[in-house]
């Protein structure tokens, strides 16, 4: 008898298509996230626009008089208004990108379970912007402190609320990439995805401005940006102002608008050809 022998590459072959388990699925796309170039160039320049516009706006601060309602840690947080937008970009990306290449029949071909392909594709993007998202809003947040620190109108993390705040700087950088890659999965074109994210977070936004005083006090806190922004704030909203939802509550409606965009693309995914 002659004794056959298989190379790995044809052992894989050999095995029965869709029964790659979901860390192996999870390991391939941590591998197709950091081997694209872009990932690097958006999550370099969310970094810097974040980090350098709260720069700017905290020595700003400092040169400026304040009023009781001031809020340190907003103000050196504040370019995260800017991140989210880069942030929400590579959300799009992450999926996008897998249909103006073609690639995503290749990893539906290796990966039949559509759900399973989503999910690892979630987690590693979450995993990712999680990280590089509490190292900026950190990051933001020490350097403008040090910049206001000389007119001593700064903060520590020991304060009430600011370790809060902090950290859902991060979070909340995190929950916009989530919501690009819905947007990305539902409408599967990177330009037409990465509009309606600015859409969203920005545009909409200012929009709300136009309405009458009476309907922003009800609309206002319900814009995607608004909710979630609210994280990363201290100090509640000076008398006047427009109402807004307490910190984490305002958060879990923005990952609402995120888990919204991520069913109905999945919902698509699962009945639309590749």
């Amino acid at each position: 008898m002659t004794a056959q022998t298989t190379t790995p590459a044809l052992q894989g072959l050999s095995q029965p298509a869709g029964r790659a388990s979901f860390a192996g699925t999870v390991r391939s796309e941590f591998t197709k996230i950091r081997s694209v170039r872009s990932t690097y160039w958006t999550l370099l320049a969310m970094a810097v626009v974040s980090i350098g516009v709260g720069a700017l706006v905290s020595f700003a601060a400092s040169r400026n008089p304040h009023g009781p309602y001031f809020d340190p840690t907003l103000h050196s947080l504040i370019g995260l208004y800017f991140g989210q937008l880069l942030m929400a970009a590579l959300g799009v990306l992450v999926i996008s990108s897998e249909y103006s290449t073609g690639m995503i029949r290749t990893s539906l071909t290796v990966l039949p379970r559509r759900g399973t392909l989503i999910a690892a594709k979630g987690v590693v993007l979450a995993a990712v912007s999680l990280a590089v998202g509490l190292i900026t809003s950190f990051a933001s947040f020490f350097i403008g402190q040090a910049l206001m620190s000389g007119d001593h109108i700064s903060t520590t993390l020991g304060h009430p609320g600011v370790l809060r705040a902090v950290v859902g700087g991060g979070l909340f950088l995190a929950a916009c990439a989530l919501l690009g890659f819905g947007l990305g999965l539902l409408l599967r074109h990177t330009a037409g995805a990465i509009c309606a994210a600015v859409g969203l977070l920005f545009v909409l936004s200012l929009v709300v401005n136009f309405l009458p005083q009476s309907w922003q006090n009800h609309v206002d806190k319900w814009v995607p940006a608004v909710a979630g922004s609210v994280i990363f704030t201290v100090l509640p909203s000076p008398p006047g102002s427009t109402p807004t939802f307490a910190p984490w509550t305002g958060f879990a409606v923005f990952c609402g608008y995120a888990a919204i965009a991520i069913a109905a693309g999945l919902y698509l995914f699962r009945k639309r050809n590749a």
